[in-house]
């Protein structure tokens, strides 16, 4: 057993340091805010003038700098140059005021919503303002009501109305008007037809008289110089007949239809397969008006847009009595239908050849809001000119709507009694 000489020296407690009580903390005496001096107001003797404001970054100039701005005198300033200045580049030249009058608010509410089609909204409309407004103060909305139910075709609800206005305004009420006849007949039996504005399903008039024109046989003259365009439904229809007529050989004549037929060639493309009823037309008036070039380049792109075989070219017979001339009145330029989206480009050339040109709207049934603006821009350069041009009587809700887009300052608009 081994035993060690050296003896195990026992281990030292860690000293811990000696605990040493803490300063006691020294509070520092609360100080108060300085109080503010309240300074006295003094009100001012007078009231401070009128201050100037400029924006700080940009440059204030010397009064004496050359490039001080000149003060301009607006004393020669011109209303029909404002006019003319402004109405190209907007569409719709509505004066706003700041002031309106409520009435007068009605008023445009109800015929906007008749120029974007929606007539039951419109006619809710009018028939709470007929009471909202009673006796004369609201004639204007009971002459408005009775053209909307003219132009709907609700004769039983115009003539029930009547006996209401009769009562609340004690006078007698606005008649109802039949559709002011569109084909007129002429020497030795040919009847003749006037095409005119945009056609669509709702004015089918003049298609149904050519329809009863075709099952008697009888001879007739289409004059379309007048015609803008016409909505698919439409260009079916008149397709099939012009169609018929060729294969029944009713002698039946199309005049000044070359504009028309350019309009509807630009509007089809083709590999677009839409408005086929369009195409159909388009063919069969190159059938009748040709060339022979382009009935055949067109039935081509018929025929790869749809996937059909082109119609072919049929030779027309000539005819050996031509259809006798048709007087027409030429006192003004007739525009009928619904006018929607139109341009008026055509007027550009009536306006020119007349002194004081007339534009007849008796047969306009509706014109939406951006015809209006359109017809405000093709009518200014001529009113700034000191031309003096006329449109002659609108119906009470397509005159309503002249006035909102300030049409009745570039034109004189006669309107009806009744």
């Amino acid at each position: 057993m081994v035993f060690s000489f050296f003896k195990k020296q026992p281990e030292k407690m860690p000293e811990r340091q000696a605990a040493r009580p803490r300063a006691p903390a020294v509070r520092l005496p609360e100080v108060p805010p300085p109080v503010q001096p309240v300074e006295e107001v003094i009100p001012l003797a007078e009231p401070l003038p009128d201050l100037e404001f400029t924006l700080d970054d940009q440059p204030a100039i010397a009064p004496g700098s050359a490039k001080a701005l000149a003060v301009q005198d607006d004393s020669g300033f011109d209303m029909d140059e404002f006019d003319r200045d402004f109405t190209e580049s907007s569409v719709m030249a509505i004066d706003v005021g700041h002031d309106l009058d409520p009435l007068q608010g009605d008023i445009e509410q109800a015929v906007v919503l008749f120029a974007n089609g929606q007539d039951a909204a419109a006619r809710s409309l009018l028939e709470t303002f007929i009471r909202t407004y009673p006796g004369q103060e609201g004639l204007r909305f009971w002459l408005l009501l009775f053209d909307l139910l003219q132009v709907v075709g609700d004769q039983a609800g115009f003539e029930k109305l009547g006996v209401e206005f009769a009562e609340a305004c004690e006078t007698s009420p606005p008649t109802w008007r039949e559709q002011a006849p569109v084909v007129r007949n002429s020497e030795n039996g040919v009847k003749f037809f006037s095409l005119q504005g945009v056609l669509t399903a709702e004015g089918l008039q003049p298609l149904d008289e050519l329809r009863h024109m075709l099952a008697a046989k009888q001879p007739a003259l289409i004059d379309c110089g007048k015609l803008i365009g016409c909505d698919d439904e439409v260009a079916g229809q008149f397709a099939e007949l012009l169609s018929q007529a060729r294969r029944r050989g009713v002698a039946l004549t199309l005049e000044r239809a070359e504009a028309f037929m350019g309009r509807l060639n630009d509007r089809l493309q083709a590999g677009d397969p839409v408005h086929g009823a369009s195409w159909q037309l388009l063919l069969e008036l190159l059938q009748r008006l040709g060339p022979q070039e382009a009935f055949e380049e067109r039935a081509v792109d018929y025929a790869v847009t749809f996937e059909l075989s082109p119609p072919s070219w049929e030779v027309q017979p000539v005819s050996k009595s031509p259809l006798p001339a048709v007087t027409r009145a030429a006192d003004a330029y007739y525009l009928a239908g619904d006018l929607k989206s139109s341009r008026f480009e055509e007027l550009v050339a009536v306006i020119e050849q007349h002194e004081s040109p007339i534009l007849d709207f008796s047969a306009v049934r509706r014109m939406d809001f951006f015809s209006a603006g359109q017809l405000v821009n093709r009518l200014a350069p001529y009113k700034a000119a000191g031309r003096d041009i006329i449109i002659r009587s609108p119906n009470h809700l397509v005159a309503e709507l002249m006035a909102v887009v300030g049409l009745n300052k570039q034109a004189r608009i006669i309107v009806p009694k009744s």
